[in-house]
């Protein structure tokens, strides 16, 4: 029977670039059922390389692609930005693409980036960007952070086309202080998440920046909003260093039971994905165990529920 879906199914492949892959209505020879649309692609733009995808899509149906564009292709700190493309045709198509992750005033260069020699004062590292697709407002709410320091959240309500003006929620972070003396935070990274209540979720993880990269070690947490993203609060602290070694990019997803699944990052020698239930998305996580059926091979892994 011919594949007809009534909208388009995207995967995300990471290798330097981000490519699109949308499945078309039924084929008429020669045109393939399965389609390639590569999005951003290394050494182009001005960029060295693509990093760290995000991908949603709207109530209207709007698809959003966004990644991290790296001036350098040394690693994680250094002259970043994020643009972000869309498409109003299923994939087919997609509009140029612009940065939407600014800020007004001086940024401040991480200090363990810089003692590790890994930032330079100027090189701006926007990182880390996460959409959350509001199905009860119909909004896309966007969260980003700036040098792993500072996390800021906007909204648009007309599928990415404008913006509202970033708001520091670098506050929401403090909170955790009083468990973790974090130097180094960083959401997500992918997509957010939106319960049947209405409650959205952000995974984050924060690091006092003392070991490898400024990223390690490591512990994970999540943000959350009750209010559209209007206000946000943390969560319980998930899992944190040694219990988990270097636990960190991590994805959320609600179960057709109506809890909470964190899939979780980490450079365990068990070389397997861990994951924990909570029953709210915010308290009361189970200690993480191993999925024996998820190879862990330290990089981040996307997460997404296909059924209602």
């Amino acid at each position: 029977m011919p594949l007809t879906p009534t909208r388009a199914v995207a995967f995300v492949l990471l290798l330097s670039g981000l490519s699109f892959w949308c499945f078309t209505e039924a084929p008429t020879e020669p045109t393939p059922l399965l389609q390639k649309v590569d999005i951003f692609e290394a050494e182009t733009g001005g960029y060295a390389h693509y990093r760290v995808p995000a991908i949603a899509v709207s109530p209207k149906g709007t698809i959003l692609a966004m990644a991290e564009a790296r001036k350098s292709a040394q690693g994680d700190w250094g002259t970043q930005h994020i643009p972000l493309r869309r498409s109003t045709d299923g994939g087919q198509t997609w509009d140029a693409p612009r940065n939407i992750a600014q800020v007004e005033g001086e940024v401040q260069a991480n200090a363990v980036a810089l003692a590790q020699h890994l930032d330079t004062p100027g090189e701006d590292t926007y990182n880390n960007i996460v959409p959350i697709v509001d199905h009860q407002t119909g909004a896309v709410h966007f969260l980003f952070c700036i040098e792993y320091a500072r996390c800021y959240s906007m909204t648009s309500t007309d599928d990415a086309a404008t913006f509202s003006k970033p708001v520091d929620i670098t506050g929401t972070f403090e909170r955790c202080r009083d468990e973790y003396e974090w130097k180094v935070i960083a959401t997500g990274p992918g997509h957010g998440t939106q319960l049947d209540n209405g409650r959205l979720i952000v995974p984050v993880w924060l690091s006092d920046g003392t070991g490898g990269h400024a990223h390690r070690p490591s512990i994970v947490s999540v943000i959350y909003s009750d209010d559209h993203a209007k206000t946000w609060q943390r969560g319980d602290v998930v899992v944190r260093h040694p219990e988990l070694k270097n636990p960190s990019e991590t994805l959320a997803v609600q179960l057709s039971d109506g809890r909470v699944m964190l899939n979780i990052r980490n450079e365990s020698s068990e070389h397997r994905r861990a994951v924990s239930y909570s029953n709210n998305g915010a308290t009361g996580w189970t200690a993480p165990v191993f999925h024996n059926e998820l190879v862990e091979p330290v990089c981040m892994g996307s997460m997404t529920r296909l059924t209602k």
